[in-house]
């Protein structure tokens, strides 16, 4: 007979040798996983790069040549020109001047548009029903003015001759508003201008804050109150800390929005004031590529308009992720 071989037991496996990995199944697995929300957000991306990365190239590209009414016409051919338009336009001093106006000016609008907006939306939280309603109804309708309309409506309520503003300060005593003109000055000029901005800006702000305040568990609010806190304490220590993602969305909208007002300014100051004093970029912008026909122009500055919102808004992230804010 044949002696049958003694069978070894299996050694144990030693825990410092590394395991094997995964199998190809379920790496392709996992690869699947990471790819499928991409899949999902393409239609998006194919959109987004179809109505906005398209018009960027097209205005990149035309900022890159020197194109007047000439070109457009056919009359005379396209010259490159490089980064000639750019040189001309931070070696021109006006251009610095209206890039201050403009970066002063959105600062001003926003700064006042969130106080309002957000006193506003504290307030309507402890209102009745009816007056919140009414509030809100006001509000909507500011918001709902077309700019021109609006516009047009300021400048009547302050006329020289006839606007209802200056008639009433002379009814008081303040008799050096007799005639006198708010878009002569620049400064006043601006001053009006950013008054209506924040008139029609305000009630998005007030509905979003109020709407994030509806979301704010009552009893906290309550225990504050029990506690003996003030409603600007509880406002301030309370409502705005659990309101700041909400706050850094209205924010970044409306720097947006206010750097760049074209309607207000061109309409209210007559294209941009005595001497070009109250111009800012979109104004400026509309001047050198319409009015002057140097489309190259134009777009040089609508490129460096883009930018610059752009930068602005990483930078105002990037602060927020550095304080730790949740965005």
């Amino acid at each position: 007979m044949t002696a049958l071989a003694p069978v070894r037991p299996e050694s144990p496996r030693d825990p410092s040798t590394p395991s094997k990995g995964p199998t190809t199944a379920v790496r392709k697995i996992r690869r699947r996983a990471r790819l499928e929300p991409w899949f999902y957000l393409a239609p998006a991306f194919i959109v987004l790069i179809a109505l906005l990365g398209y018009p960027i190239f097209q205005l990149v590209n035309v900022s890159l040549y020197d194109y007047r009414q000439a070109q457009v016409s056919g009359k005379a051919p396209l010259k490159f020109t490089g980064l000639e338009n750019y040189q001309k336009l931070f070696a021109d001093p006006q251009f610095w001047t209206v890039l201050g106006n403009t970066v002063l000016f959105a600062a001003v609008c926003v700064v006042f548009t969130l106080l309002v907006g957000s006193s506003l939306a504290v307030l309507a939280t402890r209102l009745r029903p009816w007056v919140r309603s009414m509030l809100f109804v006001v509000s909507l309708g500011a918001w709902a003015t077309p700019a021109v309309t609006g516009s047009a409506v300021w400048l009547f309520l302050f006329d020289p001759t006839l606007g209802l503003v200056n008639k009433t300060l002379v009814g008081i005593g303040l008799t050096q508003f007799q005639g006198y003109s708010w878009t002569y000055d620049k400064w006043s000029g601006f001053g009006l201008v950013a008054s209506e901005v924040v008139w029609c800006s305000f009630p998005f702000v007030l509905v979003t804050v109020y709407a994030g305040i509806q979301a704010i568990p009552t009893e906290v609010i309550e225990a504050a109150r029990i506690d003996g806190a003030s409603m600007p304490r509880i406002a301030g220590s309370i409502m705005l800390p659990m309101l700041r993602p909400i706050v850094i969305v209205v924010t970044i909208q409306s720097i947006i929005w206010n750097f760049k007002i074209f309607s207000q300014i061109y309409i209210m100051t007559n294209g941009g004031g005595i001497a070009g004093q109250n111009l800012v970029l979109n104004v400026y912008g509309y001047q050198q590529a319409f009015a002057a026909s140097l489309y190259g122009l134009g777009s040089a500055l609508g490129v460096i308009m883009t930018a610059l919102l752009m930068v602005i808004t990483l930078v105002y992230l990037r602060i927020l992720k550095r304080t730790g804010e949740a965005l």
